[in-house]
C-alpha cells in the first residue's frame, strides 16, 4: 500500500508537516509495510513559506525590508531546491504590520515587497512562486514596481510619494533603471479573487474599506487608480512585450484588482500569472509525481464544512486524487453539519480526530491534536485493513 499525506495545518495548532507526520505514525501503526509520502500542504496564503519551509527543504531567507509605511521591519521567504523563491507579500506590506491607526491605502506601499524580489534575484532566483493575501495597500503595485527600478514622475518630472495618493499625479514611467535580470524571471502569483482593479469590483470599493480608507475618498481613489493604469498600459503597448494579452487592457483582468491591485502590477508589468493558490501550490510540492502510483491519499484541515469544499487546499487534493483513481481520506479537527458536501468533491471518507465534547481549546493544545491524529488515523487504517 502506497498512501501520500498532504494536510493543511490546523491553525493555532499543528502545522502541516506536524499533522501529516502524525497521520504518517498512525498508518504505519496499522500498516507497517505501507510506504508512506508527506507534503506539505497550503492554500498560497498566510502559512505557505513556513509549510514549504519545513516540508520541502526550502532555505530560510531573512532579510530587511520597508514595511507598508517605509519604516524597517524583518520578513522571510524561502528558496526551494531548484531555485524558485517562494513568498507571501503579506510578509513585507501586509495588514498585520500595521495597528488599527496606522491603515490608510493613501500613504502604504507594497515597496518591501520589490525588495525582496530584489534580493531573491541577486541570489540568483529566477522563478518566483507569490501569496498576494493580506494586504495593507492599494497602490496598484506601484510601490513593488519602483524598487524594481521603475520611477513614476509627475507633469513636473519629479518623482511621486509613495501610496495611493500619488496616483493621479503620474503622468510618464522612467525604466532606464529597472533591474536588468527582471526579463528573466518568472512570476507565478497565488490569486484566489477575481476583481478587476477598478470599479465598484475593483480593488478600492471591495477591498479600500477594510484597509482605512475613508469611504467619502473611495470613488477619487479609484479613478487615480485607473489614471494610473492607463498610463502604465501607454507606456507597456507603445514596445514590445511578450505576453498573451499583448495589446488589450488589464484594468478589467481578473484578479488585477487583488491585494490593492498588485495583481494587475505583476501581470501588466512584470508578465506573470495569476493562478489558484490551491493549484499552484499542489503544482510546487510534487503532488502529481507523488499520486502516479498511490492507493490512498490522505488530506484534512482544522474544520471540515462546506466551506472547505468551495475549492479550499484539502478538496485540491481530493479532486486530483480522483484523476488518479485513488481513495482520498480527510481527518479534520471538527466536523461541520454540512461536511457532507465535501463527498460531491471528491472525498471519498472523513473523519474528526477528537469527539465534539471536548472542549476546542483542549482539542487545540498540539500535542493533544497530535495524539489525537496518530490515534484516529490508526484506527481508520486498522478497520480498513481488517475489511480486505
Amino acid at each position: 500500500m502506497r498512501v501520500v499525506i498532504a494536510i493543511d495545518a490546523f491553525k493555532g495548532s499543528i502545522t502541516s508537516l506536524e499533522a501529516g507526520n502524525a497521520a504518517k505514525r498512525g498508518v504505519l501503526r496499522s500498516c507497517p509495510d505501507a510506504q508512506v509520502k508527506v507534503l506539505p500542504l497550503a492554500d498560497g496564503g498566510e502559512g505557505t513559506v513556513d509549510a514549504f519551509l519545513e516540508g520541502l527543504q526550502a532555505k530560510k531567507i531573512d532579510i530587511e525590508v520597508s514595511d507598508p509605511l517605509g519604516r524597517k521591519t524583518r520578513c522571510t521567504y524561502g528558496v526551494l531546491l531548484d531555485g524558485t523563491a517562494v513568498m507571501e507579500m503579506s510578509e513585507a506590506s501586509g495588514i498585520t504590520k500595521l495597528t488599527d491607526s496606522e491603515r490608510n491605502p493613501l500613504y502604504t506601499s507594497t515597496y518591501g515587497v520589490g525588495q525582496m524580489i530584489i534580493d531573491a534575484i541577486d541570489r540568483g532566483c529566477r522563478k518566483f512562486v507569490i501569496g498576494i493575501g493580506g494586504s495593507a495597500t492599494n497602490d496598484g503595485g506601484m510601490g513593488m514596481l519602483c524598487a524594481l527600478g521603475y520611477e513614476f514622475l509627475d507633469e513636473s518630472g519629479q518623482t511621486v510619494k509613495q501610496g495611493a495618493q500619488s496616483l493621479p499625479m503620474i503622468t510618464s514611467v522612467r525604466t532606464q533603471n529597472v533591474h536588468p535580470l527582471l526579463k528573466d524571471c518568472d512570476f507565478q502569483i497565488a490569486c484566489d479573487v477575481n476583481n478587476p482593479l477598478c470599479g465598484e469590483q475593483g480593488a478600492t470599493f471591495i477591498y479600500g474599506l477594510q484597509k482605512g480608507l475613508p469611504t467619502h475618498l473611495c470613488q477619487s481613489v479609484d479613478e487615480g487608480m485607473r489614471h494610473y493604469a492607463m498610463v502604465i498600459e501607454n507606456v507597456l503597448m507603445g514596445r514590445e512585450c511578450e505576453t498573451e494579452h499583448k495589446n488589450t487592457s488589464y484594468i478589467d483582468y481578473p484578479g488585477a484588482g487583488a491585494a490593492g491591485g498588485l495583481g494587475f502590477a505583476f501581470v501588466a508589468v512584470l508578465h506573470g500569472k495569476l493562478v489558484s493558490g490551491v493549484e499552484l501550490i499542489l503544482d510546487t510540492i510534487g503532488l502529481e509525481k507523488e499520486l502516479s502510483n498511490a492507493d490512498i491519499v490522505i488530506t484534512g484541515e482544522g474544520r471540515l464544512d462546506a466551506q472547505t469544499a468551495m475549492g479550499k487546499a484539502p478538496i485540491g487534493v481530493a479532486r486530483r486524487a480522483k484523476q488518479h483513481q485513488c481513495q482520498a481520506i480527510a481527518f479534520a479537527g471538527c466536523i461541520g453539519e454540512d461536511a457532507e458536501v465535501c463527498r460531491e468533491k471528491g472525498v471519498d471518507a472523513y473523519y474528526a480526530i477528537a469527539p465534539e465534547d471536548i472542549p476546542l481549546d483542549v482539542r487545540m493544545q498540539r500535542e493533544n491534536a497530535l495524539y489525537n491524529m496518530e490515534t484516529v488515523v490508526a484506527k481508520v487504517f486498522c478497520e480498513m485493513q481488517s475489511e480486505r
